[in-house]
């Protein structure tokens, strides 16, 4: 795949996936300010795609699981350098099959692992905002609402509300 030229507008996701024993799904990032670190899955969304296709797209490139989306849990945004807008939708999901094997993207990351919430909170390995996370209760994700038309006029080709 070429790569892509990114605007001063970042726009990534990342994925909690919760296993069946409460387990949060974790990779070992190999590069950038992670790099060392537990992190969710996440990466940019892609043009043609949907913050929710590209959630279900970078867990499945990362660790090789493949994930349903449950809801929208958290929102990250940042400006670097007071040059560019990072911004991160966090996806709550879960794995479409209890038995997956875990396949890391050996570019992206070191390893993939299951982990549960408090062994997260205790790791000194972690990003900021899984340590953040993992120390609190998890209320209600906004749910995907799908089948909206806004409006010929616009032009959407996929269009999703999370409320």
């Amino acid at each position: 795949m070429a790569k892509i030229e990114r605007s001063k507008v970042w726009l990534c996701v990342a994925g909690l996936v919760i296993n069946h024993i409460g387990e949060w799904l974790v990779v070992k990032k190999r590069y950038g300010g992670l790099e060392g670190k537990w992190s969710f899955p996440a990466g940019f969304v892609e043009p043609g795609e949907t913050m929710d296709q590209a959630v279900v797209r970078e867990v499945q490139e990362e660790t090789g699981i493949e994930i349903m989306v449950k809801g929208l849990i958290g929102f990250r945004t940042g400006v670097i350098r007071d040059d560019i807008s990072d911004n991160m939708a966090i996806f709550i999901c879960s794995t479409s099959h209890i038995e997956q094997l875990l396949v890391p993207q050996l570019k992206e990351v070191y390893e993939a692992r299951w982990m549960s919430p408090i062994t997260l909170s205790q790791d000194p390995h972690v990003s900021v905002m899984i340590h953040e996370m993992a120390k609190k209760t998890l209320g209600a994700a906004l749910q995907i609402n799908e089948g909206i038309n806004p409006g010929d006029v616009f032009g959407y080709t996929s269009y999703k509300l999370f409320f």
